[in-house]
């Protein structure tokens, strides 16, 4: 976007506390993080977010977390809704029972949140008192943007075609450096089954010594079978880094390859079961490799295929 955008609504003033709450997963705390780069040149913001996400989002999008782990350790609900309070307007970009009645329980005045079209649990509804309409066609990444604009003042400087975070990692703390600059890095895994692309190790063995696997939790087996290079186990500070040093990332709908578009590396999304134009690495689609189109299916995404995109992508 160029130029300020429209005021919608203005519930709040310039320098207004804001408090945003995105709580998981990865990919989706990625998608909320440009929206909230336009909103911190105007607002001083606090995002509650589960806390393994906590690091990432304090280095992508600069600014300050209340962590909650909702799921291991309920009772720390009551301490962050303790730290919640006092905040003149929230957005929930969540849409979910559990999100939206964090601010609430908070006392917060202002509760700002998607409509009925594109929340994503009805009675969420319940514990929002400004409901925003977001043309839910659109890529993820725009809805919320949509829903950011609606707080009141929006920055000029909201990520357009790019689609990447303005605020950058800084790599000061990184506790041991890992050489991987120039490599293709491959991300085998997936929250889905569905998602996991079945030839990484025919593409493997093509990219010879360029290939690097990067692996998560519970995906070391699945990166070792591929018989390429591995890269040890890394936390989310040191897959940012990884990410951002590559050539070309490589992988699945993860958050992984949404991290790497968001920090400005250059990716190939594999596309089956998901629509890239609502779920692909925003400002890269025209990298993405779509079957939701025909087959639906990773399966039917060839490893010639996908060498030939990666020759343009590495070339443009």
């Amino acid at each position: 976007m160029n130029g300020p955008p429209a005021h919608r609504s203005s519930f709040i003033g310039h320098r207004s506390r804001l408090l945003v709450l995105r709580l998981s997963a990865l990919g989706d705390v990625i998608h909320t993080i440009p929206a909230v780069v336009g909103l911190k040149e105007h607002y001083d913001i606090t995002w509650v977010v589960e806390a393994p996400y906590r690091e990432l989002v304090e280095i992508v999008a600069g600014v300050q977390t209340i962590p909650v782990r909702l799921k291991k350790e309920p009772m720390r609900a009551f301490r962050a809704i303790k730290e919640m309070r006092g905040f003149d307007v929230s957005i929930d970009f969540q849409g979910l029972i559990k999100s939206a009645m964090l601010p609430w329980a908070a006392r917060v005045k202002e509760r700002i949140g998607f409509d009925r079209e594109a929340i994503r649990e009805k009675p969420a509804l319940w514990f929002t008192n400004h409901k925003v309409h977001v043309d839910t066609s659109k890529h993820v990444i725009d809805q919320n943007l949509e829903l950011a604009l609606n707080v009141g003042r929006a920055s000029a400087r909201l990520p357009g075609g790019e689609g990447r975070a303005e605020a950058r990692p800084t790599w000061s703390a990184f506790p041991e450096p890992i050489e991987a600059r120039g490599e293709i890095v491959l991300l085998p895994g997936a929250g889905k089954p569905n998602k996991i692309w079945p030839h990484f190790a025919g593409l493997a063995k093509e990219l010879g010594p360029r290939a690097l696997v990067v692996w998560g939790p519970g995906e070391q087996v699945l990166a070792q079978a591929i018989g390429a290079r591995t890269a040890p186990p890394t936390n989310l500070r040191e897959l940012a880094y990884l990410l951002q040093k590559a050539e070309v990332v490589i992988g699945g709908d993860t958050g992984p390859l949404h991290l790497a578009a968001a920090l400005g590396t250059k990716v190939i999304g594999l596309y089956g079961p998901t629509d890239p134009r609502r779920n692909g690495p925003y400002g890269q689609l025209a990298r993405v490799i779509d079957h939701f189109q025909s087959t639906k299916s990773m399966e039917s995404i060839s490893v010639e295929e996908v060498v030939k995109t990666l020759e343009r992508v590495a070339s443009e």
